[in-house]
């Protein structure tokens, strides 16, 4: 695909209209340093399964130490750090931090994120939070409220609606590997996004832009659907892909 045919999907916001892309969006075609902001049950399984596929990874935390025997274990393409460290670290980052931290989280790292492609796996807890932040999440879509504290950022909303559990297990499910429903309004950043579902052991389903990223957020259609590829499409619309 050329650059001026990116960049005129990418002003038309047609990304949902573009399912054909995938089987063409190829794996990463040599190991990508990534940092992971937030190395909880997400962030620590999706950064596992990336060192196995052969990409580097930091993986960060305010106790950084507590990561350590994790990294020894995965060998030397794993290394801990502090967040800022690992937002330096990665041309591309996976945010995976609890949703109230967002704001500071933005403020700190921007110099660090700014220009990078960023995978937002972040979310609102489930029931009990009536925080200005989680009420505006609420109002305003999550994709778009992420969007607003992590300005410069290459934004992609990927790995927010799923299972740590299942997507370790995605690779070798007898049923075939889940679709991962991912968004964005940066269509290079999309592409990047699509190689690293894969490696992960996913398959990628192009939403939308991302306000397209409703469909797959708390409440939308979705989340939580842990469906094949094809399976996910059906259920939110989108053509099947060629």
């Amino acid at each position: 695909m050329t650059r001026s045919r990116r960049s005129l999907l990418k002003s038309l916001g047609v990304m949902a209209t573009l399912p054909w892309m995938l089987p063409h969006l190829a794996r990463a075609a040599s190991p990508t340093r990534i940092g992971v902001i937030g190395a909880g049950s997400l962030g620590g399984t999706v950064g596992r399964l990336w060192v196995k596929a052969g990409h580097e990874v930091m993986f960060s935390s305010r106790h950084p130490e507590e990561l350590e025997s994790m990294a020894r274990e995965l060998g030397p393409r794993a290394s801990v750090g502090q967040p800022a460290q690992a937002a330096e670290f990665g041309t591309v980052l996976l945010l995976a931090v609890p949703f109230e931290a967002l704001p500071q989280v933005g403020r700190d790292l921007r110099s660090a994120y700014s220009g990078k492609v960023v995978l937002d796996a972040t979310n609102p807890p489930l029931s009990g939070g009536s925080s200005p932040l989680i009420l505006e999440a609420r109002a305003n879509g999550v994709a778009q409220t992420v969007a607003k504290y992590m300005p410069g950022a290459r934004l992609v909303r990927a790995f927010s609606c799923v299972d740590a559990n299942v997507v370790e297990s995605s690779g070798a499910r007898a049923g075939g590997r889940i679709g991962m429903p991912i968004a964005s309004d940066d269509a290079q950043a999309m592409q990047v996004a699509a190689g690293l579902v894969r490696d992960a052991g996913c398959d990628p389903v192009v939403v939308g832009n991302l306000a397209a990223a409703v469909a797959f957020q708390q409440g939308g259609p979705g989340w939580r659907a842990h469906l094949t590829a094809p399976d996910l499409r059906r259920r939110l619309g989108l053509p099947a892909a060629n």
